[in-house]
């Protein structure tokens, strides 16, 4: 058997999908630090290969990737999180609330304490409203103080200048779109990047406040 035969073979799921969450570049350290010098994760929302990384496998794999890549890059300094939701939809990129409980919860210490905010860019009204019901009963009190709505990219400019994160072109697009239409801020408008999750869904039938998606 040829050398790339047997790695193919012994390459397993897992290291398949930490393979495709790299090339995706969901997850990415920025090289500048925010206004206080703290290192940023930027996270692309639509990127996250939902449909891939399901289940306890897929929760495994992310660990792993999280714990080779992430983590050392990031290290024992203080940091933040700029989490960009742009058109993500239930169907393709958004893992389920439970999903990113275990996610958190499954964190070291060191990497959870060291988190010092999170800026959920374009949230949307449905967003907000469950964070404001439910955030409290399904993330640690921690986290949920750590949350930051940023509605325009403009916004971030309060905490980290504009060269210091880097997001695609269609994210840029969404802000365009909001200044001229800013009734799809409250959900009273749909535009181009309208999403089809304004519809709670439920992630299990343990919890029926844990919903699959929001926006």
């Amino acid at each position: 058997m040829s050398s790339s035969s047997s790695s193919t073979a012994t390459t397993s799921p897992s290291m398949e999908h930490e393979i495709l969450l790299e090339k995706l570049e969901v997850f990415k350290v920025q090289d500048r630090g925010d206004k206080r010098g703290r290192k940023i994760l930027r996270i692309i929302g639509k990127f996250f290969p939902a449909r891939v990384l399901n289940g306890a496998e897929g929760e495994e794999a992310l660990k792993n990737y999280l714990e080779k890549k992430i983590f050392p890059e990031i290290g024992k300094a203080p940091f933040c999180v700029v989490y960009v939701h742009t058109s993500v939809n239930r169907q393709d990129n958004f893992p389920g609330v439970s999903f990113l409980r275990s996610i958190y919860e499954s964190l070291p210490a060191a990497v959870r304490d060291g988190m010092e905010a999170v800026y959920f860019v374009h949230p949307g009204l449905q967003a907000r409203l469950f964070f404001a019901t439910f955030g409290r009963f399904l993330f640690s009190a921690g986290l949920y103080g750590k949350l930051r709505y940023v509605s325009r990219l403009e916004f971030l400019g309060e905490y980290m200048r504009k060269s210091d994160i880097d997001v695609p072109e269609f994210v840029h697009d969404h802000d365009e779109e909001l200044e001229r239409r800013p009734l799809m801020d409250y959900g009273l408008e749909s535009g181009r990047h309208h999403r089809d999750y304004d519809s709670p869904a439920m992630d299990s039938a343990a919890s029926m406040y844990s919903l699959r998606c929001i926006s």
